[in-house]
This record gives C-alpha cells, sequence and structure tokens, in this order.
C-alpha cells in the first residue's frame, strides 16, 4: 500500500450541479487509466469498495435486484441503509438508492481507458461537501484500480487530506455558501 500521507487532492474540477427547483444532482467526471471491466469491479465487488467508498457493503452492487445493506464509515454514528440495485449494466452503468439519494455510476470506454461519471441527488445545502468526498473517493478509487492503493479516507479523516479546501472551491463554483462542518468534524 502507498503511503497516503503522499496523497494531495488536485483542485475542485470535473463537477457540476443540475438544479430542478429543490433537487439537485451532483455531477462529477473523471478519466481512469484503466478499462471499465476492472472499474466496474471497484465499484461492485465489496473487498474493492472497501479500499475507497464512503460505505461498507455486505453484498455485490453487481446485480438489479440485489438486496444490499450499505453502512456509513467515518460517521459519528454508522448508518444502514437497505439498498437495491435497480440497473446494473456491466461495466456500462450501476444504479442504487442510497438511503434517501439516487446514485448512478456511467463507465464509457475512452481509448484504453474509462470515463467514469457519477450521478448523485444531494440535499442542496450540503453539495459541495458531497463533491468535496466524493473528489477524495474518486482519487482513492483511481490509486485502488491503478494498484497502489492509498486507503480509504472518508469522514473526519478527510480533514487531513484537504477536504475543507475542496468544499469552500466547490462551494464558489456551484454558487453556494460554503457549509459548516459538522459539529463533531475535527478541525485540523
Amino acid at each position: 500500500m502507498t503511503d497516503p500521507q503522499q496523497y494531495t487532492p488536485g483542485p475542485a474540477s470535473g463537477a457540476q450541479v443540475r438544479k430542478d427547483g429543490e433537487n439537485w444532482t451532483l455531477v462529477l467526471v473523471r478519466e481512469l487509466h484503466h478499462p471499465p471491466e476492472r472499474v466496474w469491479e471497484a465499484l461492485t465487488d465489496p473487498a474493492h469498495l472497501h479500499g475507497c467508498a464512503p460505505f461498507e457493503a455486505d453484498g455485490t452492487l453487481g446485480t438489479v435486484g440485489t438486496k444490499v445493506n450499505l453502512t456509513t464509515v467515518g460517521a459519528p454514528t454508522p448508518q444502514v441503509s437497505e439498498t437495491t440495485v435497480t440497473r446494473a449494466d456491466a461495466p456500462k452503468v450501476l444504479e442504487y438508492n442510497w438511503g434517501a439519494q439516487d446514485i448512478r455510476w456511467e463507465l464509457e470506454a475512452l481509448g484504453a481507458g474509462t470515463r467514469l461519471t457519477l450521478w448523485h441527488n444531494i440535499d442542496r445545502r450540503f453539495i459541495s461537501m458531497g463533491a468535496a468526498g466524493w473528489h477524495i473517493c474518486l482519487d482513492v478509487l483511481d490509486h485502488l484500480v491503478n494498484g497502489t492503493p492509498i486507503g480509504r479516507i472518508v469522514g473526519g479523516e478527510a480533514m487531513k487530506f484537504g477536504w475543507q479546501r475542496l468544499n469552500a472551491e466547490y462551494a464558489k463554483q456551484f454558487g453556494v455558501e460554503t457549509p459548516g462542518l459538522p459539529p463533531n468534524a475535527p478541525k485540523h
């Protein structure tokens, strides 16, 4: 495993917000240097998700109709959400609901790599926070797929790796106020 202390997230980029009244959807796009099949495995297999996702999955997310419990990691109180995979078109599209939020991953072959697009509806008050968190998770996913894992960086741990800067940068890009930190978040 690569030393996570060597990791610093780049500037806020590759994100936009789709607005429909009070319903906002975060759209994050990344280009990865590995084929969609490899990225798909990282997004659906619990062992891979353990290395990069902000939740633990007690089953594989790669089959429509599968019910999986997703448990938040790094939260003051872990939240468990039973999720049902609503679409799994390997290795192109994966959709499921996490809590009250819809998640859609789109994987598009791009030469020998993948253009990965995440669609996540998030309460507009927390859209920049979500963008900052997913930014770090996608960086960690990239390291995992590259064979140089740095380990999961979520919750309070993300504060040590530039989450606050990213939150402010995304808030500015999206034209929203920078939300404050959760009351129990460490301030580094």
